[in-house]
């Protein structure tokens, strides 16, 4: 698929730069300058969706090429089921790191296409490092549109993301904040103890929906919000830095019934 100019293929070191630049504005100007209309494509119900970028600065929001093996490098597929379920500057941040590895790929598909030696690979590699990635171009954009806002947002009390329920770490603080609201009146020590090892005791049986191994001691779960199964975060690859950005957590095998269908 390559809807800014099918057939089109660059065959010099200044040709294929030339291709990654113009392929690499319009995937910019997708996440930057369009990102609502951009946001707005990226619709979670509908089927697996990849963000192209063409040789003539444009980009588009589209399905993958049918045909197998295709005629380039794919991109990311299904940036769209992650949408919802990030904040939107780290889910722009995500899409911009697939689409810089995209991106090389491209560039280098043609270079070994078209039998570039080392020493053109390195030129190429060289005059394609000198341009700041869509990664830096993404984030450098949203801190000083951050900065802007920082002195509004600051007059606005209490901005701290509110817990989500469905994720889970075995401390006290976690438990007590996070999963169990805290009671109308302080506790003491002992009550404190007694309280975390009833909690402890209706964990204990849990069972990871990836390993099957029980709820740990100090270890950090999360709860797909769809099939309600709990989870190790290290066996989802989910840490709990990342978990307070998550406002829908589904776990692979719910995404991938999504994909399927």
């Amino acid at each position: 698929m390559d809807g800014g100019g099918q057939h089109y293929n660059p065959r010099t070191v200044e040709e294929v730069f030339r291709d990654f630049k113009s392929r690499r504005a319009g995937m910019i100007k997708a996440l930057t300058t369009d990102v609502e209309e951009f946001y707005q494509q990226c619709d979670p119900e509908k089927e697996n969706l990849c963000l192209y970028g063409f040789p003539n600065e444009r980009w588009e929001v589209n399905l993958p090429a049918e045909e197998v093996p295709p005629e380039l490098p794919e991109p990311a597929l299904g940036i769209n089921f992650a949408r919802d379920g990030m904040q939107e500057k780290d889910w722009l941040s995500l899409v911009a790191v697939h689409s810089d590895a995209w991106l090389l790929a491209v560039a280098f598909y043609f270079g070994a296409r078209f039998g570039f030696d080392k020493a053109d690979r390195k030129r190429l590699f060289n005059m394609i490092n000198d341009l700041p990635t869509i990664y830096e171009a993404v984030t450098t954009g949203a801190s000083k549109k951050q900065s802007k806002e920082k002195s509004a947002v600051s007059n606005h009390g209490n901005n701290k993301p509110k817990s989500n329920p469905k994720f889970l770490m075995k401390q006290r603080i976690t438990e007590s904040e996070v999963k169990f609201p805290k009671g109308p009146e302080p506790k003491d020590d002992d009550e404190d103890e007694e309280g975390l090892e009833e909690e402890e005791d209706e964990h204990g049986d849990a069972l990871c929906g990836a390993c099957g191994e029980n709820y740990g001691q100090d270890e950090f779960w999360i709860c797909c919000d769809i099939c309600e199964k709990w989870f190790h975060g290290k066996c989802v690859k989910i840490t709990p830095a990342r978990a307070e950005h998550i406002k829908q957590y589904k776990c692979p095998s719910c995404s991938n019934k999504r994909a399927r269908v």
